[in-house]
């Protein structure tokens, strides 16, 4: 059977509980948005499909439980992950501070993943901790973060470009990582043939 996708894959969504992860994801995936809070429990996943550059990308989005009691069981779904949401409340400093314990998480999870932070829930501008603050907070390990965004969590433009960029890191990585290995290729194929081309000559 046709695959009707060019790219399949896993992003998931981190963070401290209480800070949208779960809204985050039902506002892009279903268009819908809920002010109640429901806690999540372990995991929850949904699909969407997006289109990058001409390519479709499917994307499996993974929100996680942010509970301390719960982090056993979400560490075992950074197996295969290709980019990462890192996710606080802009009006809540500590979910801001953790950002650092989740980029660690992150990094002993993970060997080589995109990553993005965002901030969510009111308005960046009027809140705690737009990104400015997360510049100055950072520092010089703002790199880690790869990309910055901060929006209302009710508008769907902002959210929309979040998740393409994301797929646009996540994509941009797979091919490079193509490119290195068809390189190594080459290369091993260039040292067999001067190999070989030794053994022949005779004394």
């Amino acid at each position: 059977m046709a695959r009707d996708y060019d790219h399949l894959f896993k992003l998931l969504i981190i963070g401290d509980s209480g800070v949208g992860k779960s809204s985050l994801l039902l506002r892009f995936a279903d268009n819908t948005f809920s002010g109640s809070y429901i806690t999540t429990i372990g995991v929850d996943f949904k699909i969407r499909t997006v289109e990058i550059n001409g390519e479709k990308v499917k994307l499996q989005i993974w929100d996680t439980a942010g509970q301390e009691r719960f982090r056993t069981i979400t560490s075992t779904y950074y197996r295969g992950t290709h980019g990462v949401i890192v996710v606080y409340d802009v009006t809540s400093a500590e979910s801001f501070v953790n950002v650092k314990r989740w980029l660690h998480e992150i990094n002993q999870n993970c060997d080589d993943v995109c990553r993005i932070l965002e901030g969510c829930k009111g308005n960046p501008d009027d809140g705690l901790l737009g990104l400015s603050e997360a510049f100055i907070y950072f520092g010089v390990n703002i790199e880690m973060l790869i990309d910055l965004f901060s929006f209302r969590l009710l508008p769907q433009t902002n959210l929309s470009q979040m998740f393409n960029c994301i797929t646009e890191l996540v994509l941009k990585a797979k091919k490079e990582n193509l490119a290195k290995q068809q390189q190594q290729q080459q290369n091993d194929v260039v040292k067999l043939t001067k190999n070989s081309k030794r053994k022949k000559k005779c004394c």
